[in-house]
């Protein structure tokens, strides 16, 4: 097995890459999104980000060609890796034979529940993931409503996305409320185009998502706490009082009289509440309904 701690500082990870695809008869998947990550800053980045030690297991999804997963392996108790693309799961298999804490599954996250993927008995759990834009909510939605939800996600996302994850109240989306519900969220570093091969056309950025310790909404409670978000985002652009009406099928002044009684001005946009905001009309709704939280 490889030395956990040894780090071994080689040049040119780009030069090395293409060198490694072409070797090995392997490209970019298009359809999958993939980017491979070549600069080693971002990569001290991402590692620092999670603070990352002996005692942590680690979920990576999208591991490619194992840059990344190399070093936590070096750092983790124990690494489990999501690689949907059969090719590279297998290239992955060879690279990290030298480490007996990594296991290499080839399946869809979206597919996988967090809990298979940990080792027996196991509760706590950090993720890893550098996410195609196209799945970057799913995944999100994935790991932070699951049975056993991570206490930390370090993610790379298109950059936009991640400003609209941490957005403040004034500019939050349905996206923002669905992340920062569970845990505080914030950019930890921008990140170039040409940090990846083959180079995107879009900026990225790096998130920590540090979870909460005690839930906002229960579970069982999730539905219905979204139903009046959802309907709230319905039309950003319009006021509250109409948006929520429309949504929920309420009457318009009933639905005055249910801000005002959540202490919320009903000219308001969704884009200006604040998390807090949401759960106090959400609760509101919930005694209106005659249900508890």
């Amino acid at each position: 097995m490889e030395e956990r701690g040894e780090h071994i500082n080689k040049p040119s990870l780009g030069k090395e890459t293409r060198q490694f695809l072409k070797d090995s008869r392997l490209a970019a998947k298009k359809s999958l999104g993939q980017h491979f990550l070549v600069d080693r800053g971002v990569l001290g980045k991402i590692l620092a980000a999670g603070e990352v030690t002996e005692s942590d297991t680690v979920i990576e999804v999208g591991p490619g060609l194992g840059v990344l997963t190399v070093e936590l392996a070096r750092l983790a108790k124990h690494v489990a890796c999501v690689e949907i693309d059969s090719k590279l799961a297998l290239s992955l298999e060879e690279k990290l034979a030298g480490f007996d804490n990594v296991n290499i599954v080839n399946k869809d996250i979206l597919e996988t529940s967090p809990s298979d993927l940990l080792p027996c008995d196991e509760t706590r759990y950090k993720v890893v993931a550098n996410l195609p834009y196209y799945i970057t909510s799913p995944v999100l939605r994935h790991f932070l409503e699951a049975v056993i939800p991570p206490d930390l996600m370090i993610v790379m996302v298109q950059k936009e996305v991640a400003k609209s994850i941490t957005a403040p109240p004034g500019k939050m989306s349905l996206l923002s409320v669905g992340v920062q519900l569970y845990g505080n969220a914030k950019i930890v570093a921008n990140v170039s185009a040409k940090s990846f091969h083959p180079v995107p056309k879009v900026e990225s950025a790096i998130v920590r998502i540090a979870r909460y310790p005690e839930v906002v909404v229960p579970p069982q409670h999730r539905a219905s706490f979204f139903e009046i978000v959802r309907a709230g985002f319905g039309s950003p652009r319009k006021q509250l009082v109409n948006t929520l009406s429309h949504g929920l099928d309420i009457e318009k002044e009933r639905t005055r009289e249910k801000l005002l009684e959540a202490e919320i001005e009903p000219s308001r946009r969704a884009e200006s509440l604040s998390i807090a905001d949401w759960c106090r009309l959400w609760k509101v709704f919930q005694q209106a309904e005659g249900d508890t939280c």
